[in-house]
């Protein structure tokens, strides 16, 4: 397959199978307090990102496996500490400016144990298996092209898979969330993939994408957390 096809193919297949994924999550109703509805959206998306990796088997040449506990800190702190540094410096961006940061309706929805178990969780696997499993690996034959940036070779498709991540992300304009609180999640996000896609590529292991993911997503625990003991 053409370098050219591998792009508009992944691409295309990455968006239906996200779309597909919060089209199921709106239309299937759960009368369940324990599940929220993202879990039929994650559930969704994993489901067809394994199709997908299962049916390109051919073009996406996709591994995971236990990671040794050594190899996975620095990329876990890296990725915990990248969401705080950048959520920080643009919630002071929006004070000096007089913009309201905003929070994620899922902290008024979801307990701390359903953001531990449906975000930092479900989530990270769900969204990591198609961004990076799927979307990243289909696009590896184009890897030679890339930037250095600190010292560290960025490929090309890390930074199409993070930017893809990304722009997902635009799906919250749907909540009703403010353009501050979306720009500010997109900018997080993009960072959070490239972080992820780096490691993922280094090891040629998803888990350590998932494991990046996870560690970001740990801040969304924290919030919840906190906002339980100022209630």
């Amino acid at each position: 397959m053409k370098n050219s096809k591998r792009i508009i193919y992944g691409l295309l297949l990455t968006a239906v199978a996200f779309l597909s994924a919060n089209f199921a999550g709106r239309k299937i109703l759960l009368n369940s307090q324990s599940l929220p509805p993202s879990f039929i959206t994650h559930s969704a998306m994993l489901i067809l990102s394994i199709v997908l990796i299962c049916c390109l088997r051919k073009y996406v040449n996709y591994k995971i496996a236990w990671p040794k506990f050594k190899k996975t800190l620095k990329p876990m702190l890296l990725g915990f500490l990248a969401v705080v540094i950048i959520n920080a410096l643009l919630v002071g961006l929006g004070k000096v400016f007089g913009i309201e940061a905003g929070s994620h309706f899922v902290f008024d929805v979801m307990t701390p144990l359903q953001v531990f178990l449906f975000i930092c969780i479900l989530a990270s696997v769900a969204e990591e298996v198609l961004f990076r499993g799927f979307l990243q690996n289909i696009l590896k034959p184009l890897q030679a092209g890339g930037i250095k940036f600190c010292k560290r070779y960025i490929s090309v498709p890390v930074m199409i898979a993070a930017l893809a991540f990304s722009l997902a992300h635009l799906i919250l304009i749907a909540s009703g969330a403010g353009a501050y609180f979306i720009f500010r999640t997109l900018a997080f996000t993009f960072v959070l993939g490239l972080i992820a896609g780096y490691y993922q590529e280094k090891y040629d292991n998803n888990a350590y994408a998932i494991l990046v993911h996870m560690s970001g997503n740990l801040l969304g625990l924290i919030t919840a957390l906190l906002a339980t003991i100022n209630v």
